[in-house]
């Protein structure tokens, strides 16, 4: 079966005021299958937001993407037309950003939102406008479907307005859907509720997901394969039960143990001292040569300062960018 979308060797950089780029993204690769729910874990500054922006082309104005290709029905979409473009966002592939508040009209009903939508993709009359939108929204909201759709953003909880955002994103029929932190600005409960939502909508629309996020354990049960992003690279990538079970690079391990056990959570919480990543993730802070995590790293060796580590590979669909397992040893 080939990949509904592949990654190869994508590259991305920002421009600085002074004209200096700095790179974002080095040498991303990788493919979706279809009906697969690709999780992308990583900090803050480590290029997740990035790659999805780039997968669709979507970047801020000082973004550059200077090398690599996406391909996505046979089509490479970094070389596409902007018209091509306009025909495959939202329609074929979508992407839901973070925060609701800011990504919805907040003068405009849920329902015109979805509404909008689906008129930029097509013309159908009103009275099929009208079906495929109860259709949608009956899918994300299975109770008060005539309320939510009359509803503005205000009169919505977050998990409502969030849920209005991924009605917006399948309203067309994607085949591929890349949700950024989707449940970043939720409590926990409400976190479940939208992973519910993401899991029945995979279920009935077979759709392939990229799903981002800083928070592994939003992953467990959820997501088919983790890719690990560090530094704007991939540090780990596997099956998401190997991954979150048995990390294996430095980087991985590290974010794992910086989570607090569920027999923890409201029990002396407050007392509680959790595992910390010393150092500073940020672009400046990566050193010039070497793995880009070797200054953080407890398990650094004299060589980790010295090139980037090579792709290793721990079995068929399991792969880590680390020294540690360069000679075999696992």
């Amino acid at each position: 079966m080939a990949p509904v979308l592949e990654i190869q060797d994508l590259h991305v950089s920002y421009q600085s005021r002074e004209g200096v780029p700095y790179p974002a993204l080095t040498g991303i690769s990788f493919g979706l299958m279809p009906g697969e729910i690709m999780g992308v874990l990583g900090e803050s500054g480590s290029g997740k937001s990035t790659l999805a922006g780039s997968l669709v082309r979507l970047l801020p104005p000082n973004g550059n993407i200077t090398r690599g290709a996406v391909y996505f029905e046979g089509k490479d979409l970094l070389r596409a037309k902007p018209g091509e473009l306009q025909q495959i966002r939202g329609a074929r592939i979508s992407l839901i950003f973070q925060e609701p508040s800011l990504a919805l009209h907040p003068t405009m009903r849920a329902g015109e939102q979805v509404r909008q939508v689906l008129a930029a993709h097509g013309s159908p009359g009103r009275s099929a406008l009208n079906d495929r939108i109860r259709q949608v929204f009956a899918l994300v909201f299975p109770e008060d479907v005539d309320r939510i759709s009359r509803s503005y953003p205000h009169q919505l909880s977050g998990g409502q307005r969030q849920r209005v955002l991924i009605a917006q994103a399948i309203a067309c029929g994607p085949s591929v859907v890349i949700a950024d932190e989707p449940t970043a600005s939720l409590d926990s409960a409400t976190q479940m509720e939208i992973l519910g939502v993401f899991r029945t909508l995979r279920e009935r629309l077979g759709l392939a997901m990229i799903f981002i996020t800083h928070n592994p354990a939003l992953l467990s049960g959820f997501a088919d394969r983790v890719l690990v992003l560090y530094g704007g690279q991939v540090a780990e990538c596997g099956p998401a039960e190997a991954v979150l079970s048995s990390p294996r690079h430095p980087y991985t391990k590290a974010l794992f143990q910086s989570i607090p056990e569920a027999s923890e959570k409201g029990r002396n919480s407050h007392k509680a001292k959790l595992p910390v990543i010393l150092g500073d993730s940020g672009r400046p802070s990566l050193p010039t040569r070497g793995c880009p995590f070797e200054p953080r790293c407890t398990e650094r060796m004299d060589i980790c300062g010295e090139r980037e580590p090579a792709l290793t590979n721990l079995s068929a669909s399991h792969t880590v960018y680390c020294f540690k397992y360069e000679s075999g040893s696992i």
